[in-house]
């Protein structure tokens, strides 16, 4: 198996140090929705989605205008998945099964641009996502509009083997896994990755800042702000936390951590990869 590491969606918001702890206080951060494309020998697979040809086109159909002003997307149609996709050769249509973190407007925005693929979530997180009397952050992070088209969604219920430690573990395949991560939102998992001798998880939004992955944990203000102001489970998402910065340090040399938004550790990745 080849992993990619895309970016499918750079935010530019105000605030520089408050952001990223770098810099100035007035600078423009930067902040990205880092993708796995996987090439498997059945096909390709997608590890989240960011923003997708129709956010880019018609940003008002599916992002809401507080979250536009608050993240300021580029909202380049190069960055989508598809037109990344379609850049190594591939068609949208070669993309059998997409693997979501979680169901925000900023990791399942592409959806309609790949309807023939599977689409692999938590069972908690489709029921959360998709419920009619949605309100409050709810109804901003979960835009009907990104999945009308009708997903084939794949709905994995909270069972499943132990992985370093995680319980409740789904297989999606023998080497991509659904690692149980509550606490950003209701149905929030990790996806494990075997690449060769080592694994990749995505951790999704479990931790916004690679700082908050380190003995000395810490996390810019702004950052610590958007984390508390968007968790369902504060109890669980910390104490998720926790565990990850465990896995990091007990197994650092078997699994690569990683999060969505943190643009330090895709430039690491794509790095490693040069």
């Amino acid at each position: 198996m080849k992993a990619h590491h895309l970016n499918c969606g750079t935010m530019r918001p105000f605030g520089g140090k408050l952001v990223t702890g770098r810099g100035s206080y007035l600078a423009t951060a930067e902040l990205v929705c880092h993708v796995l494309l996987l090439e498997t020998d059945d096909g390709l697979v997608l590890v989240d989605t960011g923003l997708g040809l129709g956010d880019v086109r018609r940003p008002g159909d599916t992002l809401a205008r507080w979250w536009r002003l608050m993240s300021r997307p580029v909202l380049d149609e190069a960055e989508t998945a598809s037109r990344q996709v379609e850049a190594l050769g591939y068609a949208a249509s070669d993309v059998r099964d997409v693997v979501l973190t979680h169901l925000d407007l900023d990791h399942g925005g592409g959806l309609r641009d790949f309807p023939e693929a599977r689409v692999h979530v938590s069972a908690e997180e489709l029921a959360a996502a998709t419920r009619p009397d949605k309100s409050g952050n709810d109804r901003v992070r979960y835009p009907d509009n990104q999945w009308r088209h009708g997903p084939k969604w794949v709905p994995h219920e909270a069972t499943g083997e132990t992985w370093f430690g995680f319980a409740g573990v789904r297989e999606v395949r023998p080497d991509v896994l659904l690692v149980p991560l509550f606490g950003h939102t209701h149905g929030h998992t990790g996806v494990a990755v075997r690449v060769g001798d080592r694994w990749l998880l995505h951790a999704g939004d479990s931790y916004f800042f690679h700082g908050e992955m380190a003995p000395e944990r810490h996390c810019p203000p702004a950052l610590t702000f958007m984390q508390e102001r968007m968790q369902v489970l504060p109890e669980l998402r910390l104490a998720n936390q926790g565990r990850l910065r465990e896995l990091v340090r007990d197994h650092g040399g078997e699994v690569d951590v990683f999060s969505a938004h943190d643009a330090t550790e895709l430039r690491r990745h794509r790095t490693a990869l040069a």
